[in-house]
């Protein structure tokens, strides 16, 4: 077996996008999705553990890790999901299962409800997206105020320079600071994967700085629940006490799942997964 993954590409709307795949082909099949400005290798410790009974993919998403960035600087949540339909086609993994974080259990939800028969199993880590409070606090603005604050986000993205960082060392503080729960190990193999070395020696993050300015155009959140209402497959939601994600048993997103059922961690944010790591693969064990 394998110790570490091989890198492979995949080609959907025109771009270069890559993944990660730890082997064992004959195993069923195990999607593990990453959130926004990560990367696939911060799956690897579970990875790891499970790589002997499940043949394991983990893509970038276009404009993350070593994928390619959309040359318009767009992101857009249907553009994700149709990636992340090509990848299952292309490579024949459906009836699959898939475990996701933040962005990622977004598109994950979307495509488990576009086509719930390629989905057995779905384990989503705080990815239903804005709680029904913010999502009405956004709706009290004009819509075109904020499609004016938009333009003038990406105006002013277009012409700042990405940071650079002296050393790795220096982009490691930066990570430590995101996440207070990471231990110096896990937040280095995190900084590692997820920085290039620039021509002058400085370091740089992987993901397209454009991707710090969302486009206010979505489904409207109604046909997102509806397809959440067309999941089949068994659905564990996770989700960390000390997070700012809004727990979806509370706030009433859960009565759109009709199989359903939520965790929460308790001294654990909104990478869980990293937090309470141990707890973590014994749910998710025990789950799959």
């Amino acid at each position: 077996m394998q110790e570490g993954p091989t890198s492979h590409s995949y080609i959907s709307q025109r771009l270069k996008l890559h993944y990660a795949d730890w082997g064992n082909p004959e195993a069923p099949p195990l999607l593990l999705l990453h959130g926004g400005r990560d990367h696939c290798r911060n799956w690897d410790w579970t990875a790891k553990a499970l790589k002997e009974r499940w043949h394991i993919l983990a893509p970038d998403w276009r404009g993350h890790g070593d994928s390619q960035w959309s040359a318009d600087g767009e992101y857009k949540l249907l553009t994700y999901v149709y990636d992340l339909a090509q990848l299952i086609h292309q490579q024949g993994l459906a009836p699959l299962t898939i475990v996701a974080h933040s962005m990622g259990g977004n598109i994950a939800l979307r495509y488990a409800g576009l086509y719930p028969e390629h989905v057995r199993r779905l384990v989503v880590i705080e990815g239903l997206g804005q709680s029904p409070k913010r999502q009405a606090e956004r709706e009290a603005v004009d819509f075109a105020e904020r499609m004016r604050i938009w333009v003038e986000k990406k105006r002013a993205a277009a012409a700042r320079t990405p940071r650079r960082y002296a050393t790795l060392e220096d982009a490691l503080g930066r990570m430590m600071e995101e996440n207070g729960h990471l231990s110096e190990a896990q937040a280095r193999h995190l900084t590692v994967h997820g920085v290039n070395r620039n021509e002058d020696g400085t370091y740089g993050w992987k993901f397209d700085p454009y991707l710090n300015i969302w486009n206010d155009a979505d489904l409207p959140q109604a046909q997102v629940e509806a397809l959440w209402s067309r999941i089949t497959a068994p659905t564990l939601l996770l989700y960390g006490a000390n997070s700012s994600a809004s727990n979806p048993e509370k706030d009433g997103r859960i009565r759109h799942f009709r199989d359903a059922r939520l965790k929460v961690y308790e001294d654990a944010g909104h990478w869980l997964h990293h937090d309470r790591f141990e707890r973590f693969l014994g749910d998710l064990d025990a789950f799959l």
